[in-house]
C-alpha cells in the first residue's frame, strides 16, 4: 500500500503519542484518528492534525489500516483490547495492523497478540526507549517484538518514526528487554540523586562534581539527562515516578518468577514508592534527589 494511503489511527495522544502522530503526518502518512481518556487533549489534536477525535478505540480501528496504541499500563491496554467489549480495538481487528507502544508486562503483549490474530489481525510490540522530543523529532529507539512477518510489514511506519529500529524476537522478548532497561536506568538515577545530595551535604560544588562524574567512571546517559535537573531541583515531567515505579516493578516480577533477589532495583523502587506516597508521582523520576539532598528532604 503506498505510503499517502495509508490510514493510521492512535489510540492515547499523551505527550508521546500525540508527537508520534505529528511525525508521522509530516513523513506523509494520513492520521485518520485519534482517541484518548483525555478529552480535552484529544480534542485539541484532531484539530491540529485534520483528524476525527474518535469516541472510542473501536471507531479508531474501524478508520483505520494501522493502529499505534502509545498508553500507560497493563489495565489500560487490557481495556482497549477487551475481547467482548463492543467499544474496543478487537472490534475491527480483521485486517488491521497493531502497533503497541507501551511499557507493560511481557505476557500482556504474548495475549494480545494471539487476541488480535483470532479476530483477522496482527499485532507487534515496539517498545520505545526514548524521549518526548525524540518522538517528535523521529528519532525514536524501537525494540520489536512479535512475528517476523509482522515486523516487515510494520517497518515502513516504524522507520519514519526511529533513528535505532530492532528486531528482538517474538512477542515478549523486547518487552523484558525494555523492562530491564527501565529498570537499570532507574536504578542509575538514584544512584546520581545519592551521589549529588551526599555531595551537597559535603559542601562540594555541584557543577565541578557534575563535571567530574561526566569524565569518569560515574559517567552515564542519566547524568547528562537528569543531573542538572537534580542540581537545579527542575522536576518538570518527561519521565514520571509513577511510571519509573510501574517499570522497576515489572522487572521485578520478572526477578521473581526466575528466582532471583536483585537489592539494587528492589531499593530503587522503594525509594520512587516514597514520593508516590507523598504526592509526587507526577513529577520527572529526576525527584529521587528530593529524597537525597539533605537541605530538602521533609520540604
Amino acid at each position: 500500500m503506498d505510503q499517502p494511503r495509508i490510514r493510521v489511527g492512535f489510540v492515547g495522544v499523551g505527550r508521546m503519542g500525540a508527537n508520534m502522530a505529528r511525525r508521522l503526518k509530516e513523513c506523509g502518512y494520513r492520521i485518520i484518528a485519534v482517541q484518548d481518556c483525555h478529552t480535552a487533549s484529544m480534542l485539541s489534536l484532531a484539530h491540529e492534525l485534520g483528524c476525527e477525535a474518535a469516541a472510542s478505540p473501536a471507531r479508531v480501528a474501524e478508520l483505520s489500516d494501522t493502529v499505534i496504541t502509545v498508553v500507560s499500563d497493563d489495565e489500560a491496554m487490557g481495556q482497549i483490547y477487551a475481547e467482548y467489549d463492543p467499544a474496543s480495538l478487537l472490534s475491527h481487528a480483521k485486517g488491521r495492523l497493531f502497533i503497541n507502544c507501551a511499557t507493560i508486562t511481557p505476557a500482556i503483549h504474548m495475549e494480545i497478540e494471539q487476541a488480535v490474530e483470532r479476530h483477522g489481525g496482527a499485532s507487534l510490540e515496539a517498545c520505545m526507549a526514548s524521549s518526548i522530543t525524540q518522538a517528535r523529532q523521529g528519532t525514536l529507539y524501537l525494540m520489536c517484538g512479535g512475528k517476523r512477518a509482522v515486523f516487515e510489514q510494520a517497518k515502513p511506519i516504524l522507520e519514519a518514526i526511529s533513528a535505532q529500529l530492532r528486531y528482538i524476537g517474538k512477542a515478549g522478548e523486547a518487552a523484558k528487554i525494555k523492562a530491564l532497561v527501565n529498570m537499570v536506568m532507574n536504578s542509575n538515577t538514584a544512584a546520581l540523586a545519592e551521589g549529588l545530595g551526599l555531595g551537597e551535604a559535603l559542601g562540594i560544588n555541584l557543577t565541578l562534581l557534575r563535571e567530574v562524574f561526566s569524565q569518569t567512571g560515574a559517567a552515564s546517559r542519566v547524568l547528562e539527562t537528569d543531573g542538572e535537573d537534580m542540581q537545579q531541583r527542575a522536576h518538570d515531567c518527561f519521565f514520571s515516578v509513577a511510571h519509573a515505579a510501574k517499570d522497576s516493578g515489572i522487572a521485578l516480577d520478572l526477578a521473581n518468577r526466575a528466582g532471583l533477589a536483585l537489592p539494587v532495583a528492589e531499593a530503587t523502587l522503594t525509594q520512587y514508592r516514597r514520593l508516590i506516597e507523598a504526592g509526587k508521582g507526577d513529577l520527572d523520576k529526576s525527584a529521587v534527589a528530593e529524597l537525597t539532598f539533605k537541605s530538602r528532604i521533609g520540604g
